[in-house]
């Protein structure tokens, strides 16, 4: 967008839509820097029904664009923390990133509210297993050949499934990243979460690319709602250190709980 649309354009806009804009940005930022998701999850909707954003396609671009650039945000503020699995990271991203683009096609032909109830489904399994799991995983591959292969595989997999899911369901995938990179490889939740932001922000861009590509985003909105990510991740970020990894896996698992009940609700009742 070039300079002078782009003023023009934020005239046009209500102020009061821009501070919203930027307090959605804050929450989003906020849970990714605690939790290492939540980004499209809390987004979309509330770009929908807060913001005011009327088409989903666009609410979805501009989530993708945003919570991706949030991502990487989070991803240099986790820098100083050492706490990032760079090689894990990035052999959990690439395949997922392929995953993403045939989950994408899938996703659009399975009926919206089958997809929702899918999707809350899965949401509702993995925070059972979470509250159930201790956060016990231990590296184990050192020193044997066989074992390394079996764990990059591992990765490679689980990263493919995610991707695909997250393509499926046109999110983030956090809330699917984290417990999968603590299982694939062996990371407390800590480690997983810092790391996450690696597939998160290459699974958000490549949502946003398409839908930039399309015409189906709002540049300006997705700038507030950046410039909020980048105050709520600095916080989530500093608090995710202050509390025990069995205090963060079970409000992980709260929240996941708590925005499939949603789900559910507004799919079937609403």
């Amino acid at each position: 967008m070039e300079p002078l649309l782009f003023f023009e354009f934020l005239n046009n806009i209500d102020p009061i839509v821009l501070i919203l804009a930027i307090i959605g940005g804050i929450t989003v930022g906020f849970s990714l820097g605690l939790f290492g998701s939540g980004g499209s999850i809390l987004a979309v909707p509330f770009l929908l029904y807060v913001v005011g954003i009327e088409d989903p396609h666009v609410a979805i671009g501009t989530s993708a664009l945003s919570v991706a650039s949030i991502a990487v945000i989070t991803l240099v503020f986790n820098m100083k923390k050492k706490k990032i699995h760079y090689k894990e990271g990035i052999q959990f991203a690439l395949p997922g990133i392929g995953g993403a683009i045939i989950g994408s096609n899938l996703g659009l032909a399975t009926p919206s509210e089958y997809l929702m109830i899918i999707f809350a489904s899965l949401m509702i399994g993995i925070a059972i297993i979470m509250l159930r799991k201790k956060d016990n995983f231990k590296i184990t591959t050192s020193g044997n050949n066989s074992l390394v292969s079996l764990h990059r595989n591992k990765i490679l997999l689980t990263g493919l499934l995610a991707g695909l899911a997250s393509g499926y369901f046109g999110i983030g995938g956090g809330f699917l990243i984290v417990p999968s990179l603590m299982y694939s490889a062996s990371i407390p939740i800590h480690a997983a979460i810092a790391t996450s932001m690696i597939p998160v922000s290459g699974f958000g861009l490549t949502t946003a690319v398409s839908y930039i590509t399309a015409g189906q985003i709002n540049i300006v909105l997705s700038i507030f709602f950046i410039i909020g990510g980048i105050i709520g991740s600095r916080t989530g970020t500093k608090l995710a250190g202050k509390y025990s990894s069995d205090t963060l896996l079970k409000g992980f698992a709260i929240v996941l709980i708590s925005v499939a009940g949603y789900i559910v609700i507004h799919t079937l009742f609403l």
